[in-house]
């Protein structure tokens, strides 16, 4: 074969332009930092900085303003590391490639191959393109990136490889048949790129949120509008008023809050190896009622390891982890028979003879180098050795099956045989599937075959090893089918990839929180069930679905999947992708972990994608939500219960936030009852500086509570973060309690200085006074919102309960929050911009009333709560009983 010649790879090329993938548009920086300026709660913002300064209150505007931009801007630089998952598929094509030109072996760009060169191979070569091969020696190709299998497919002539797989072992040719946007790999990376994830949960519950304060502020702004103007106001003053008021109702600090609160909840993640790539996704996992998982380095070590070998002289039991080679050997709890020993050796050095695989030790740890499963067979030989035995100058030099000598000639696995074989010298040493070499072997029926079921059925993979001594030399043209006959079986190795030691225990703590767990994978059906079982994933009755016998109907498939502990083995990356629809179809908030290429449309469309960041693919890792720094499924059980402690806490700064709302709107409420006679106890600028000045830190601190010890003996969050019992709390209560606070500590002061509403014609009194009071006022609400941010802690437990210490940021923000009371009463310019002044020491004394009365009020709601639960829980066991 000569290949195309240069001359006509050139026309090629400006025909088929070159071999790359797709660009996808990426989006401009400044496009992303628009939308997080830009989303529903930004846009409210904007909209009340708008009428603040059309109401002639250019301070708030510009402080609405400031808010916004900070905010934006964070966000923009937590969410930075955006998607590329396009750009990243680029990089799996190798830079160089070796193909034939004009005669002879040349290295050209990646780029500038066209159909119908001619591609030359080695093992450890990256695939360029698609091609089909014209000669195979002994190839197997790594195609997990692709199909999700964990093994190495041996592929021969006439079979296509795809660009971006490994050559693992073997040489070929093969010419080109699809370039650039033609390929599979191309394929995928469009079907990634139109997946568009849903909003997440909190996504859509702040879009509620928003909806309702809107609501409710224009309805109350429009509604002060009316009241202005029966008192008598002239409509301009009414309508900058009313805006002043709807502005004043816009919790301004939540947006902040909440953004913070992911970051740290992100970091705290990072800390337990979950890397968050998308903030929201943090909540999300709290709100995970399903799980996809994927089987190999996820559930198990992805690290293959021989731990039993069976042979005529004795049954040998191996003590070892993955590859490392140093190993204790037994025969049935002693020390190993001498012929035992020995035989297992011989099975162990033929098995390596036809392998290529091997252990080494990198950078401290062993690792495969090749098929995982030939570098076990490798470390079994290093075990086996290493055990004592004394071997004679001639095993050693065993005619090539004990040293690292290349065999004479090797006859490669194929799918129709399923075993491989290698000739070295005289001897032919063959491994493969038990139910290929048995029948092959003399004698080889009967007991073997029951060990077979017996170790199979204990989730191993069996291999079995045999050899053949020659006459003489072998024929030049012999077959592999005629030189594997009448073998003599050395006996079978059972393989095992250990599951996690920690994932049965995640399984049941995961069942325990209410969610889901389905395995879904390329392996194997078999493969996958006996993990599935020996970690105790798989339900009952067993259900184990495979890729091709899929039902069509999407309504019947997706009442198979909707179980616990269902398998589905064998599947495409369009068939996870529908997987994924039809859960989230559903109902489901979906958490679903992929590592390879041929996940990336899966990752993109779960709510939350969680990919490998040891053995995943860069694609994989771009298209997810979650990175697992560490590929355990542990850390996702641990991500999820740092996401219900996001969402917990976003409640709690909710209700922290909402309860100044109350307090801040009565003083409107109160002047408008009154038909203009009771003075506004606080201005625009005062709510303000509430809002985003005193209230800020301890929401942030609120944000920040390290989950409950029972975050995950309890189904995931389903009702609203606005629901009816964060209302009844906040608006029947802690809100009310504040406000009637705050009004007599004004009253009081106003009181004192000798002014009373209910004399006729009764003036204004005296500017001082009217600050003092207002200055009361604002205390109150700030040292009820210092209890109330203890109270907020939890909403079943009182703080005295949780220890007041065990929150140490909140203690800090409480201390900041005091600060900048004293700093807003006392210091001059600040004090005459907000128009207050210190309280009296009248309005003092029920400013400080405010810290009891909160935390008094919070216990007595929490204790009617408590016994409400008693009652409901000793009903329904009473019904149960009946």
């Amino acid at each position: 074969m000569t290949g195309l010649t240069s001359a006509e790879a050139a026309r090629r090329l400006e025909r088929t332009g070159p071999n790359r993938l797709p660009e996808a548009r990426a989006v401009p920086g400044w496009r992303r930092l628009l939308a997080e300026l830009t989303h529903f709660f930004a846009v409210m913002l904007w909209a009340a900085a708008v009428l603040a300064f059309i109401a002639g209150m250019p301070q708030l505007a510009i402080a609405i303003v400031v808010v916004i931009l900070v905010n934006g801007v964070f966000a923009y630089i937590q969410q930075e590391r955006a998607q590329h998952a396009a750009a990243k598929l680029r990089e799996l094509l190798p830079a160089m490639v070796s193909v034939r030109r004009d005669g002879r072996v040349v290295k050209v760009h990646t780029t500038e191959l066209v159909p119908g060169d001619a591609v030359v191979l080695v093992a450890g070569d990256r695939v360029p393109a698609d091609l089909r091969l014209i000669l195979a020696a002994g190839c197997s190709v790594d195609e997990s990136m692709l199909t999700g299998e964990s093994e190495p497919v041996p592929r021969a002539a006439g079979e296509v490889l795809y660009g971006g797989t490994f050559l693992v072992v073997g040489s070929a040719e093969g010419l080109v048949e699809g370039t650039g946007a033609t390929t599979r790999l191309a394929e995928i990376a469009s079907l990634t790129g139109r997946v568009e994830p849903p909003p997440s949960p909190l996504a859509r519950e702040l879009q509620r949120i928003v909806r309702i304060v809107a609501t409710v502020a224009l309805g109350i702004g429009a509604l002060f509008f009316l009241l202005s103007l029966l008192v008598g106001i002239s409509w301009r003053d009414a309508f900058l008023f009313a805006i002043g008021v709807a502005v004043a109702l816009v919790p301004e600090g939540l947006l902040p809050t909440v953004t913070l609160s992911l970051a740290i909840g992100a970091q705290r993640m990072a800390g337990r190896k979950a890397l968050v790539r998308n903030l929201q996704a943090v909540e999300t996992l709290g709100s995970t009622t399903f799980i996809c998982t994927d089987k190999t380095g996820t559930l198990t070590q992805n690290r293959m390891n021989a731990v039993e070998v069976w042979t005529p002289a004795g049954t040998l039991d191996i003590a070892g982890q993955g590859y490392e080679p140093e190993a204790h050997v037994s025969a049935g709890g002693a020390a190993p028979a001498g012929d035992a020993l020995r035989a297992a050796w011989r099975l162990g050095t033929a098995a390596r003879a036809a392998s290529v695989g091997r252990a080494v030790r990198h950078e401290g740890r062993w690792i495969a180098e090749g098929d995982p499963m030939e570098a076990a067979i490798d470390a079994l030989v290093t075990r086996l050795t290493g055990n004592g035995i004394a071997l004679t100058a001639e095993e050693t030099d065993g005619g090539g099956a004990g040293n690292d000598a290349t065999p004479d000639r090797r006859f490669a696995f194929d799918p129709r045989r399923l075993r491989e074989s290698a000739l070295a010298g005289t001897t032919l040493y063959v491994k493969g599937a038990p139910e290929s070499v048995l029948p092959v072997c003399r004698g080889g029926n009967g007991a073997s075959r029951e060990l077979v079921d017996r170790m199979a059925s204990r989730g191993l993979r069996v291999l079995a090893v045999a050899e053949r001594g020659l006459p003489g030399p072998a024929p030049e043209g012999a077959t592999a089918d005629e030189l594997e006959q009448d073998l003599e079986l050395l006996g079978l190795i059972g393989l095992h990839d250990p599951p996690r030691a920690e994932v049965r225990v995640s399984l049941q703590a995961a069942r325990e929180a209410g969610i889901k767990v389905a395995m879904v994978t390329g392996d194997h059906a078999f493969t996958a069930a006996a993990i599935a079982r020996e970690t105790g994933l798989i339900g009952s009755p067993e259900l184990v679905l495979e890729g091709h016998t899929l039902p069509e109907d999407d309504e019947v498939l997706a009442a198979l999947l909707d179980r616990d502990g269902v398998v589905v083995s064998r599947v495409s990356p369009e068939q996870k992708l529908r997987v994924a629809r039809l859960l989230q179809r559903r109902g489901h908030v979906l958490a679903m972990t992929g590592d390879g290429v041929n996940d990336g449309p899966a990752l993109q469309q779960a709510d939350i994608g969680v990919a490998m960041g040891l053995s995943g693919t860069d694609v994989a890792r771009e298209a997810a939500d979650l990175v697992l720094l560490d590929d355990d499924f542990a850390t996702i059980i641990a991500a999820v219960e740092q996401g219900r402690a996001t969402y917990a806490n976003i409640r709690r700064f909710l209700t922290y936030h909402l309860t100044d709302n109350v307090a801040e709107l009565t003083p409107f409420v109160f002047w408008a009852l009154s038909g203009g006679r009771f003075p506004l106890a606080l201005s625009v600028l005062q709510i303000l500086a509430l809002d985003i000045g005193t209230d800020l830190l301890p929401a942030l601190a609120l944000g920040s509570e390290a989950p409950s010890k029972g975050a995950l003996k309890r189904p995931p969050e389903r009702r609203h973060l606005m629901d009816r019992a964060l209302m009844v709390r906040v608006f029947g209560l802690l809100g009310p309690v504040e406000a009637v606070l705050e009004m007599a500590a004004y009253t009081a002061v106003l009181l004192g200085a000798g002014w009373s509403p209910w004399t006729p014609g009764a003036l204004l009194p005296p500017s001082d006074a009217l600050m003092a009071a207002s200055g009361a006022a604002f205390t109150t609400v700030v040292l009820g919102q210092l209890a109330n941010a203890f109270a907020c802690r939890s909403a079943t437990v009182p703080p005295w309960r949780l220890g007041w210490a065990s929150n140490r940021l909140l203690l800090w923000a409480v201390l900041a929050e005091l600060v900048l009371l004293t700093v807003f009463l006392f210091l001059g310019p600040v004090a005459d911009l907000l128009g207050q002044a210190p309280p009296t020491p009248g309005g003092l004394a029920v400013a400080l009333a405010a810290i009891p009365a909160v935390l008094l009020a919070d216990w007595a709601y929490k204790a009617f709560r408590h016994r409400e639960f008693r009652h409901r829980r000793a009903g329904v066991r009473g019904a149960q009983r009946l």
